[in-house]
């Protein structure tokens, strides 16, 4: 671990940020070309549910509703579609402030991490989103028609992949924090009830106000950060053992 002032860092940070802007801008350009593509396969599962349940249909309200839509695809599809890349810059920048020890054993985790962004996308994709929509159109009153509005929809769909995705990196954090000895399973455990609920609050926060789509997100949440105090407990605490000896508390 090299020392380095505080300035040093901020102009790490800068070169940081504005590395990864530029990766996700140049994606942009690619992912726009395929705007129509991706918005049919987000659509997908949302049609196969209208379908099933003979529910409604998607449709527009706004002149520019598509243009804008296609737009905000975009630059979502390619902040998924360019997480290796800028996965490397965040490396990059907090590679430095480790142990040489502690460098070694976080980097297989950067790959780890986009496994783990791209699983919490199809997690969200292939069954949190037909789960939600087929409780979404079965609930409540019958003998209606569903009006979906496609700008709602779309904005909603892209967001929630991305917003899963880097949920799916919960457990690879803790593993990190826990190579560079800021947490504990010793911590985590203690941490656990107040966990809970921070993670309840960003599950009301992302979901629509219902309590069923709120627990499809909560629950996988609440599994991660499980499994997250299991990678601390069995990679992270039998490393540094071997290095340091004796873990603290």
């Amino acid at each position: 671990m090299k020392e380095m002032s505080f300035t040093d860092h901020l102009n790490d940070l800068r070169k940081m940020v504005i590395n990864t802007l530029i990766i996700i801008t140049l994606g942009f350009g690619v992912t726009y070309s395929f705007g129509v593509e991706i918005s049919e396969f987000l659509l997908l599962p949302l049609r196969s549910a209208l379908l099933n349940e003979q529910a409604g249909q998607v449709v527009y309200t706004g002149l520019l509703d598509k243009v804008i839509s296609e737009l905000e695809i975009a630059f979502w599809a390619s902040t998924i579609l360019t997480s290796p890349l800028w996965f490397y810059q965040v490396w990059r920048f907090i590679g430095p402030a480790l142990h040489e020890h502690e460098a070694k054993a976080v980097r297989p985790f950067l790959l780890v991490g986009f496994l783990l962004f791209i699983a919490g996308t199809l997690f969200a994709y292939f069954i949190a989103f037909p789960l939600a929509f087929k409780v979404f159109l079965t609930s409540g009153v019958t003998n209606v028609t569903a009006m979906i509005e496609l700008k709602d929809y779309l904005s909603m769909s892209i967001k929630v992949l991305v917003f899963l995705g880097f949920m799916f990196q919960v457990p690879n954090i803790l593993v990190i924090l826990g190579f560079m000895g800021i947490v504990t399973k010793y911590s985590l455990r203690s941490m656990r009830r107040y966990i809970y609920v921070v993670l309840s609050v960003i599950a009301a926060v992302f979901t629509t106000p219902d309590v069923v789509s709120m627990m499809l997100v909560w629950v996988p949440l609440i599994i991660l950060f499980e499994l997250g105090i299991l990678a601390v407990s069995f990679i992270v605490h039998p490393y540094l053992a071997k290095k340091h000896g004796v873990l603290n508390e």
